[in-house]
């Protein structure tokens, strides 16, 4: 299974419009067509301002990896975590579906 996640590239700097221009051109023609790229300008007046692009990409081997080595850690930390609010608050669990016939009572 491929999941997409997002990347950042950041623009730091840049001297002139033609130069952001052409940098930006080829940050775009280098990101896949399905990336949603999208453009904000970050930072303040004292620590300075950059832009920086968001985008989405498919995981790399490396990164699918690590998640299935953690996937169910995390998957029994999170049910571990629901029992023990269902016992604070004092709900049980919730109840089995029954598969049946919906009966329509009015």
């Amino acid at each position: 299974m491929s999941r997409r996640v997002k990347d950042f590239i950041e623009i730091k700097d840049y001297a002139s419009l033609d130069m952001l221009i052409e940098q930006l051109v080829a940050v775009r023609d280098g990101l896949p067509a399905t990336a949603g790229a999208e453009v904000k300008m970050r930072g303040d007046d004292i620590f300075g301002r950059q832009l920086c692009i968001s985008y989405f990409r498919e995981q790399t081997a490396a990164e699918m990896e690590c998640d299935a080595r953690y996937a169910d850690a995390y998957r029994e930390s999170r049910e571990r975590e629901l029992s023990r609010l269902q016992e604070e608050l004092g709900v049980s669990a919730l109840p089995e579906r029954r598969s049946g016939k919906l009966r329509i009572v009015a």
